[in-house]
C-alpha cells in the first residue's frame, strides 16, 4: 500500500515536459504551493524529442495568438529563468519542391500576412537562397518569417525545472502517476507507485499519457499517435539559420548553436511499444524511415549527406483531429485541468500555454480566449483529421 504524503500541495501538476513546468511556475510566482510529478525526467519526452522551433507561420488561426504573444516572450526568457535557453531568431523558411507545393505556400503567404504576420512569399530559388545559401536547386520557392526562431528544449526546459525549483516548487522524478481519486466533482488526490499526494488542484499535462488519467472518469480525448523519426549529427559546419519545414509537413530541419543539424521526417503509424533505457522512454525508429529521413533532407539541404549521425531516436505525437490541443477543466472535475493534445508543435507556445493552464486552474480570467481548445469540441463532429505540422 502506497504510503501517504505528509505534504498538502495547493497544485499537482503532473508531467515535466515545458507546459508542465511554466504552469507550476505560473502557479509558484502566486504564492501556491507546487508539487511536480514526472515519471522520468524534465523533457523526457515530446518536449525532448521535439526539433525545437519557435513559429508562428504556419500555424492555424486559433493558436496564431498564442504563438505571436509566445515569441515576444522568448527574447527575454533566459533572463526570467536565470539560464540559457539557446534560443535565437533567425527566421523559418517552408520550402516548395513542386508546383503544387508552390500554390500552397502562395495562399500561405497571402493568408497569413492579412493576419499581420511578418511573412513573405520567395518566388525562387534565388531570393529563397539570398536567406539560405546552403539550399538546392530542388528548392523552387519559399515562405520565410523572420521572426520565428528555435532554441535548445532540454536546456529550456532544465531551466524552467531549476527555476522553480528556486520557487520552492517541490519536482518528483521518477515517480509514476497510476491515477487520480475524487469525490464530490473534484479530485481530492494524486496516487503514484510510490504515495498518495492529498492536492488542492491537479494539471494533467503528461502527453501521449493523458488518457490513462482520464478514462477511469469516462472521459478521453481522440488521439492519434504517430510517430516522427529524429536524427541528430555531429557538430558540423554552420550552412544553416533559419529553421526548414516544406509544404506537406514530411521533413523539417535546422541548425542547432552547437553546429549540430537536428531533422525529423514526416509522421508514420506506431505500435504503441515504448521500451526503457537507462529510466527513459525510447521509441524505436524504423530503418526505412531513417532512410527516407537522410534522403528528404539531404534533397534540399545537401550538407546534411556528409554529417556524422550521432543519435537517432522517434517522438510519439499527441495529435488531435484538429491538430490543436485542449487547454480546459476536464468536465465533472472541476479542479481538473487538462492541457495535452499538442500535435507535434506544442513546444514555441509552451511559455504561454503553460501560464494559460495555470490560470484556469487558478479560477483566473485567461490571457487569450481558450474556445477553440475546450474539452468537448471533438463530441459528434464527424471531422477529418488535421494534416500533421510539425517543427514547434
Amino acid at each position: 500500500m502506497a504510503a501517504v504524503s505528509q505534504s498538502t500541495p495547493d497544485a499537482v501538476v503532473i508531467g515535466a515536459g515545458i507546459t508542465g513546468l511554466a504552469a507550476a511556475l505560473e502557479l509558484a510566482e502566486a504564492g501556491l504551493r507546487v508539487e511536480v510529478v514526472e515519471k522520468y525526467r524534465p523533457a523526457a519526452m515530446a518536449s525532448g524529442w521535439t526539433l525545437a522551433g519557435v513559429r508562428q507561420s504556419g500555424r492555424h488561426p486559433a493558436e496564431l495568438p498564442l504563438a505571436v504573444s509566445a515569441v515576444k516572450l522568448w527574447p527575454e526568457l533566459s533572463e526570467k529563468l536565470g539560464a540559457d535557453t539557446g534560443y535565437r531568431q533567425e527566421g523559418n523558411l517552408r520550402l516548395a519542391r513542386t508546383p503544387a507545393e508552390v500554390e500552397i505556400l502562395q495562399e500561405l503567404a497571402r493568408s497569413q500576412k492579412a493576419t499581420g504576420l511578418p511573412i513573405s512569399f520567395l518566388p525562387d530559388l534565388a531570393s529563397v537562397r539570398e536567406i539560405a545559401p546552403a539550399l538546392s536547386e530542388a528548392v523552387i520557392a519559399a515562405t520565410f518569417c523572420s521572426t520565428d526562431g528555435h532554441a535548445d528544449p532540454l536546456a529550456t526546459v532544465s531551466a524552467y525545472a531549476q527555476r522553480c525549483r528556486d520557487l520552492g516548487v517541490t519536482l518528483s522524478f521518477g515517480e509514476s502517476v497510476e491515477g487520480l481519486e475524487s469525490a464530490g466533482g473534484r479530485v481530492t488526490a494524486v496516487r503514484t507507485d510510490k504515495r498518495t499526494i492529498t492536492c488542492g488542484a491537479v494539471l494533467a499535462a503528461p502527453g501521449i499519457l493523458v488518457n490513462t488519467l482520464l478514462e477511469p472518469f469516462g472521459l478521453s480525448i481522440p488521439l492519434r499517435r504517430p510517430i516522427v523519426t529524429v536524427l541528430r549529427s555531429a557538430p558540423a559546419d554552420p550552412v544553416l539559420k533559419p529553421v526548414l519545414g516544406v509544404a506537406n509537413a514530411d521533413l523539417a530541419a535546422r541548425q542547432e548553436v552547437s553546429g549540430r543539424f537536428r531533422v525529423t521526417s514526416g509522421a508514420e503509424d506506431w505500435s504503441g511499444e515504448i521500451v526503457h533505457r537507462d529510466g527513459m522512454p525510447v521509441i524505436h525508429p524504423h530503418a526505412r524511415a531513417i532512410r527516407a529521413t537522410i534522403e528528404k533532407v539531404a534533397h534540399v539541404l545537401p550538407a546534411f549527406a556528409d554529417a556524422e549521425i550521432e543519435q537517432i531516436w522517434a517522438g510519439a505525437l499527441d495529435l488531435t483531429p484538429d491538430a490543436l490541443p485542449v487547454i480546459d477543466h476536464a468536465p465533472g472535475l472541476e479542479n481538473l485541468v487538462v492541457a495535452a493534445g499538442f500535435s507535434g508543435h506544442g513546444f514555441g507556445i509552451g511559455p504561454v500555454t503553460g501560464p494559460l493552464a495555470a490560470q484556469l486552474l487558478q479560477g483566473s480570467a485567461p490571457d487569450h480566449s481558450l474556445a477553440a481548445f475546450r474539452f468537448g469540441r471533438f463530441a459528434n463532429t464527424g471531422q477529418a483529421d488535421a494534416p500533421l505540422s510539425l517543427h514547434g
